[in-house]
């Protein structure tokens, strides 16, 4: 049976956070705690976000309201409406009447930092707009729901708490189209915007060259709902490992462990066996995360994204893609690809997997205080620290022989690929969807090149593809293979030229195109119909090069 009423989605809250860890002992009962300050200790703070003015629907995820058995009215609803815009008044019992935030530390490429804290002691990090308003068994599975844009937190630093239609729209659309590639996500529950508030940030203005942001611009305020198994970050564990090894206070340590036990809970209890001891659970929590993360990253590279910003905060501690800010998807192959100026080569395309391991390294910090004194347990867990680089090697190399329809990889066939490709400026996407129609000529792939190819290129590409061919013909029908590689290679990609205008048009009301990439996004390995692949099955046209805000762009959101 479908959810189809307010009062019925209502009876599906369960908030095993707020019933199992703790609250700022400085917090408000009521949730109105606005201003930022520092917090000390809990796990969370209640906070009640900030109504959007006049709030319009702008999209809903039919696929997740269905994977969820939530009737697609409701997205129409008015208390429905007013709780994912921000109004909580909107809460009916059993759901509780404010919501929640949490705190962080940061961490960059493996360095801990503490100075951007606006206080300068690290205690004043976390989720400065991101305000969780609801968690609830859904089918059987617990899904938390949160709000991006709902309005200033204690964690703030002074900003307003609100973010543009822009980046609202491409988080909604990111996820939708991650999700449907069979990345996991967070996902998208519905997107809404004021019809009368607008906020003021540093943007590109038209036909911008330039690298940064060279003008202020109003943009209408929006709220997108994002929706997870939870949004425990390494950046959160970290935190409380921080406190537990300087004894900040004298419930650090526990609540170090109450963390873990409830990350444990939310996001792996499938996986670990609850009669183990709590020190074997640690570490076969450290097992699978390495898994999950490595397989996550493997992912983001066979699709060609590219997380521009993967500190440990943006890491999911689940093992899923978090926190769509400065994102891209590679479109000219570059292994060099960072979208965001203020991302650096540390968190480029092809340096992911190195990042991953930063991340990671923080992870392994914060669980080595719970094993203090144990020996094994802590030998165990250095060794899967010390294996990271092994087992994402072992997944790239299994997802470049998927990208390629072989049976095994083969290091010396990928390298000449990748070094053909940069070569020829080749388009990541289309010459992989290409390669998997088993061509026999260089010309068939001609039109995923930037530029024209030369004799000398053309007969590089005719030895290689030879290889190539030899190989997968080895492996069995050349038909099974094309569809194999057609199942991981997709036909559809982010391309940010034609997102651009999407939300430039939902700026004026016209919400058509953000609908209409949602359906193109909704199956992005099957071949588009002619009339769309004229649109999004094409090269980047060369106005769009070096363009501020469509090749490149600021955090700014």
């Amino acid at each position: 049976m479908a959810t189809t009423s307010f009062a019925d989605f209502a009876q599906r809250a369960d908030y095993s956070l707020l019933d199992s860890l703790r609250a700022d002992p400085q917090a408000t009962a009521d949730g109105q705690d606005h201003r930022p300050r520092q917090v000390f200790s809990g796990h969370y703070v209640p906070v009640t976000p900030t109504p959007l003015p006049a709030p319009e629907l702008v999209a809903n995820s039919p696929t997740l309201f269905a994977e969820l058995g939530l009737g697609d009215g409701l997205a129409h609803d008015e208390a429905f409406r007013r709780l994912f815009s921000g109004d909580i008044t909107a809460a009916r019992s059993p759901m509780r009447p404010y919501g929640w935030a949490t705190g962080y530390a940061l961490s960059i490429y493996g360095s801990e930092y503490i100075q951007q804290c606006p206080f300068g002691t690290g205690n004043g990090y976390g989720d400065g707009r991101a305000i969780s308003v609801f968690e609830g068994l859904f089918g059987g599975r617990r899904w938390e729901m949160q709000l991006k844009g709902g309005g200033p937190t204690p964690y703030c630093r002074g900003a307003d708490g609100r973010a543009v239609l822009r980046s609202s729209v491409r988080e909604f659309l990111a996820q939708e189209l991650m999700h449907a590639l069979g990345v996991p996500t967070s996902r998208s529950l519905t997107l809404y915007v004021s019809g009368s508030e607008t906020v003021r940030r540093p943007w590109y203005s038209a036909n911008s060259r330039s690298f940064d942001p060279d003008v202020l611009v109003d943009n209408p305020a929006a709220i997108t709902t994002r929706v997870a198994p939870s949004f425990l970050r390494v950046g959160q564990l970290e935190l409380f490992a921080r406190r537990a090894r300087s004894g900040a206070h004298p419930e650090a340590r526990n609540e170090l462990e109450l963390i873990v036990q409830h990350l444990i809970e939310r996001n792996y209890r499938q996986e670990i066996d609850p009669a183990l001891d709590f020190v074997d659970q640690v570490v076969e929590l450290a097992r699978l995360f390495r898994g999950r993360l490595t397989s996550l990253v493997a992912n983001w590279m066979r699709v060609g994204y590219c997380q521009g910003n993967f500190n440990s905060d943006n890491c999911a501690a689940g093992g899923y893609t978090l926190d769509y800010g400065p994102f891209g998807f590679c479109e000219l192959f570059d292994p060099r690809f960072q979208p965001w100026t203020g991302g650096g080569q540390h968190f480029s395309f092809f340096n992911q997997p190195v990042a991953a391991e930063a991340n990671f390294q923080m992870f392994w910090t914060a669980l080595r205080p719970l094993l203090e004194g144990n020996t094994e347990a802590l030998a165990r867990l250095d060794e899967i620290r010390d294996g990271f680089a092994e087992a994402m090697a072992q997944e790239l190399d299994a997802m470049w022989a998927s990208k390629l329809g072989l049976i095994r990889y083969d290091a010396e066939l990928v390298q000449d690929l990748l070094q053909l490709m940069v070569a020829s400026k080749a388009d990541y996407t289309i010459f992989f969807r290409r390669l998997s129609d088993i061509p026999e000529q260089v010309f068939a792939l001609q039109e995923s090149f930037y530029q024209p190819s030369s004799e000398e290129l053309d007969g590089q590409w005719t030895q290689w593809l030879q290889r190539w061919r030899d190989r997968i013909t080895e492996g069995g029908d050349p038909s099974e293979t094309a569809a194999a590689m057609q199942r991981v290679n997709p036909a559809v990609t982010w391309r940010e030229w034609l997102i651009a205008p999407a939300y430039e048009q939902a700026a004026q009301g016209d919400y058509g195109l953000v609908r209409e990439l949602q359906e193109v996004f909704r199956h992005p390995y099957d071949a588009l119909p002619a009339e769309l692949a004229a649109t999004y099955d094409r090269l980047k046209p060369r106005e769009f090069f070096n363009a501020g805000g469509v090749s490149h762009y600021s955090c700014s959101s």
